[in-house]
């Protein structure tokens, strides 16, 4: 592998993603092979690739973390992401895009555009990124060409092109027409390394000259000088359209599209030409756009090597043999072993030890890491994903990156009690790694908490936990924290501790007052005695009893909140009483009052949003009906999508996200968050067994 550092002109930022199973590994593996940086075709579904290189990803088929990695192409340097498709991934993609330059979107050629491409899609734009498509998998049985062509331009909204289109469809795919240098590429040998360029034939002519003009008009209407020497008739070459197509798509205004079929080694070359023909470099991103750490203003950089350094870290992973990781995009000055940097966020100083040029799981040594490239930083200590690093003399922060709540729990708790230091050793250094990992420990249930993007990213995490920290753990669902409370007043409600032993006894008495708190005002203790009846000392141990009882309440042990509680009358002994006596007589009174005064058991209300498609709309708010959700409006937006939003009881959402995308194709998102307790209905008690 050449060592050299590229001009940024000659440099490619760029990201493969799409939806799962469209075919991204496989599109990247053979960019890898032709591109000269692998010697073998990996497989996905032998395990053989080089970006899956995790145990988890070989086995299950699928990315799981973005992979990066270095290749050539034409004499230019082409950094590639490969991003995973499953939703739950879905902020490898996020960060992965924030430090891009372009995009290639595959496509199934069956299915076009799915939901997660959808989502993927959104992601881009968030971060105007330039992208081009590759249509995938045409040689299998069903792909269409133009009906995947009109599903990205309908549902995504966007004005695709097409600059190949294909030779046959399913089993007669045998190569692609270029419509731009009108030639036809075959690939004959078995693994696609010699492609054959040739005149187009007579009988596809008609095709190709039709989609040519469809092509050039589309040009046309991005660039005016274009437009005037074709309505003029005047001879443009291929390098000219090719020149106002890159303009229009790194404005975003047209998104070129290419065919092909990676598993059976068709069409990859003329997607690495696309690359570097259509793709941005680093200069085109002209400046990068920060705030001062203390003042606050806006600031303007130009990416320049001769300007104060400026990167960013948007990934952070534990190597096991070099320890942490951080992969970083610089985007002005350089980079440089040994050199001191400034982290905005802590405010402290960074020394930077050792650089690395990444190929997946493999590394190689470089002393500097210039402006426009993407490599990483290996020991760097107190950096996170979205640390801005910059010159000591010239602070500067950049905007970081956003990512999605978790929307699902797991609990979690290892086999062996010894490990558990080890085991939330090994949490918190997953938490660094993954910012859509949650941690946190229920005070009420005892429970280590873990939270993230759907139940294969949890089912990921513990599988890393057992075999990357050798600790063996075992998970649950959480227990929702239920709580009680009455219906009812009662007064002057009875508690008496008498206790007789060969020397001095035991005896409290007291009478209380209970009745329904204001929602949210817990326990309220209040006394009302008057001529000390009952000692100050004796009073403080009867509140102290009450709040004892009240944490093991009448229907299943939950605490009692919401109650008021008056002491209004007592008696003592003159030898016998006591504090303790007092604490358990106060015991007694409480229970006894709670029972008759209507207990009632409270459970967690959450506040519910779900944006889900018109066309998924019914089976949503099915399904939110089927757990007992209280829905306060369907509000129709602009993009054809719909909020839906209600009151839903904490218990009735385990498993929901999946069951959402099941139903909605993933296609559907939605928050949660706590709003209040309301009463169990009485249905629902019988089915959790609990009586008063």
């Amino acid at each position: 592998m050449d060592k050299r550092h590229f001009e940024p002109e000659k440099i490619r930022n760029i990201g493969i993603i799409a939806h799962i199973d469209a075919g991204k590994t496989t599109a990247t593996e053979r960019m890898l092979f032709y591109s000269g940086i692998t010697h073998k075709l990996g497989s996905v579904d032998d395990g053989t690739t080089t970006t899956d290189w995790m145990d988890q990803e070989r086995e299950r088929g699928i990315t799981i973390v973005s992979a990066a990695i270095t290749t050539q192409w034409r004499d230019h340097q082409i950094n590639i992401i490969d991003t995973p498709g499953h939703i739950d991934f879905t902020a490898e993609v996020q960060r992965a895009l924030r430090v891009l330059d372009g995009g290639v979107v595959v496509f199934d050629g069956v299915h076009g555009v799915e939901s997660q491409s959808e989502t993927v899609w959104r992601q881009a734009e968030r971060y105007r990124v330039p992208r081009i498509c590759f249509i995938n998998k045409m040689d299998r049985i069903g792909a269409d060409f133009q009906q995947a062509l009109a599903s990205i331009r309908e549902r995504l909204h966007v004005t695709p092109v097409a600059v190949n289109i294909p030779i046959g469809a399913e089993s007669t795919f045998v190569g692609v027409l270029d419509l731009l240098d009108m030639q036809q590429i075959r690939w004959p040998d078995e693994y696609g390394a010699a492609p054959v360029r040739e005149p187009i034939s007579e009988a596809l002519l008609p095709a190709a000259l039709e989609a040519r003009r469809e092509l050039l008009e589309a040009i046309c209407e991005t660039d005016d000088g274009l437009l005037e020497q074709y309505l003029a008739d005047e001879q443009v070459a291929p390098s000219q359209w090719r020149a106002g197509l890159r303009r229009a798509t790194l404005e975003n205004r047209l998104y070129p599209v290419f065919c092909g079929s990676a598993l059976r080694n068709i069409g990859v070359q003329p997607l690495l030409d696309a690359v570097v023909d259509l793709l941005p470099s680093p200069l085109d991103r002209l400046e990068v756009v920060g705030h001062h750490p203390v003042s606050g203003e806006e600031e303007h950089w130009k990416l320049s090597l001769d300007e104060p350094l400026c990167a960013l870290v948007f990934k952070t992973v534990t190597d096991p043999y070099a320890g942490q990781m951080a992969y970083v995009r610089v985007y002005s000055g350089r980079l440089k072993t040994g050199e001191a940097v400034f982290n905005p966020r802590t405010g402290h100083k960074l020394r930077i030890g050792r650089l690395v040029r990444v190929f997946a799981d493999r590394r190689e040594d470089i002393d500097t890491i210039p402006a426009g490239e993407i490599d990483a930083v290996v020991g760097l200590k107190d950096a996170i994903t979205g640390d801005t690093l910059c010159a000591l003399d010239h602070p500067l922060v950049l905007e970081s990156i956003q990512f999605p709540d978790p929307v699902i729990n797991i609990a979690i708790e290892p086999c062996a009690v010894r490990d558990r230091d080890e085991m939330n050793r090994a949490l918190a250094q997953l938490k660094e790694e993954d910012p859509t990992f949650h941690v946190h420990f229920d005070d009420n249930s005892g429970q280590t908490i873990l939270s993230g993007m759907g139940e294969l990213h949890l089912e990921i995490l513990m599988t890393r936990i057992e075999r990357e920290h050798h600790i063996k753990v075992r998970s649950g669902p959480p227990r929702v924290t239920y709580k009680e409370t009455v219906a009812g007043a009662v007064s002057h409600i009875e508690g008496r501790y008498v206790h007789q032993s060969g020397g001095h006894g035991q005896f409290g008495h007291v009478y209380i007052d209970l009745a329904p708190g204001e929602p949210g005002s817990g326990l309220v203790f209040s006394q009302q005695i008057k001529g000390g009846v009952i000692p100050a000392a004796f009073i403080t141990a009867v509140k102290k009893g009450v709040e004892e009882a009240a944490q093991t309440g009448l229907i299943g042990g939950q605490e009692v909140t919401d109650v008021a509680v008056t002491l209004v009358d007592g008696s003592t002994h003159s030898v016998d009483s006591s504090e303790l006596a007092f604490k358990n007589a106060a015991v007694q009174a409480f229970r006894d009052a709670a029972l008759q005064a209507q207990p009632k058991l409270l459970e967690p209300l959450c506040r519910i949003t779900v944006v889900t498609p018109q066309e998924n709309l019914g089976d949503v708010l099915g399904q939110l009906s089927a757990r007992r959700c209280e829905v306060h409006s369907t509000v129709p937006r602009a993009d054809g999508t719909h909020d839906v939003e209600g009151l839903v009881p904490l218990a009735e959402m385990f498993g929901y996200a999946t069951d959402l995308r099941s139903v909605t194709q993933g296609r559907a998102l939605f928050t949660l968050e706590f709003d209040h307790y309301a009463a169990v209905p009485d249905k629902v008690l019988q089915k959790l067994k609990l009586k008063a």
